[in-house]
């Protein structure tokens, strides 16, 4: 479980977080949503210890975050850009990772990530070589080899063709049945429609709106999430 406890964040004369209380859930995918500026990405920093609230407390697993880094250990971060370092191979580097991490690595899982994002043919060649594409692959496989108990997944299709958007959303589903717990963002409407089953929209550093996928789709009278989050965001701009 993930708590926010009345989390508050200023960057200068911004205030980006004001006030933020949620509790997230095992055994299910949330998705964080907003525009730009809403503060989702302060939001889920802020949970990854990369950024330091000015008021507030992040319980993980019921541990308070603050001066305290071994809950990292549990996290899965698929970020939205990759950045590795170019002149090692992808065999290096996930070596590399295993004697840092050790704890959690998963041959089964990371064989199962190879074969799925087809990057067998890829173990002995540069990162520099790699399209962005292939980066992500390889961001995903990172985040999943180690089998932790939370996802926090950050636009993980971008880059990704049909195939691999689908084995990576098979292998989501699976987790969650496993009872993990899996913090999603995309732009991507009809990914969120197909993957979460909570979300909950943010704008101007407040939660504006929380509830089931169908449960906002229905209120909101649209037929789909695309069109929902389009009127939450037209009303949200003109309130």
């Amino acid at each position: 479980m993930v708590e926010i406890k009345n989390l508050y964040k200023r960057f200068g004369k911004n205030e980006v977080l004001k006030g933020i209380s949620l509790t997230i859930k095992e055994g299910k995918v949330t998705a964080i949503l907003g525009p730009n500026g809403s503060g989702k990405t302060t939001l889920i920093k802020s949970i990854l210890g990369l950024v330091v609230p000015d008021m507030g407390s992040i319980l993980v697993k019921g541990t308070n975050i603050k001066n305290n880094w071994i809950y990292r250990k549990y996290i899965g971060y698929v970020p939205q850009f990759a950045i590795f370092p170019e002149n090692l191979t992808l065999n290096e580097l996930i070596n590399m990772l295993i004697d840092l991490r050790k704890d959690g690595y998963n041959p089964k899982i990371r064989k199962m990530f190879l074969e799925g994002f087809g990057l067998e043919k890829y173990l002995n060649k540069k990162l520099k070589t790699f399209s962005g594409g292939t980066k992500q692959k390889v961001n995903i496989l990172i985040a999943f080899m180690f089998d932790p108990d939370i996802f926090i997944l950050d636009e993980p299709t971008v880059g990704l063709d049909p195939v691999s958007s689908s084995f990576l959303k098979d292998r989501i589903f699976e987790e969650v049945k496993k009872g993990k717990l899996i913090i999603l963002t995309s732009h991507i409407m009809s990914e969120v429609e197909e993957v979460a089953d909570e979300l909950i929209f943010l704008l101007e550093g407040k939660i504006y709106v929380r509830g089931t996928v169908r449960e906002i789709i229905e209120k909101s009278g649209e037929k789909n999430l695309e069109r929902a989050i389009a009127k939450l965001m037209e009303k949200g701009y003109h309130a």
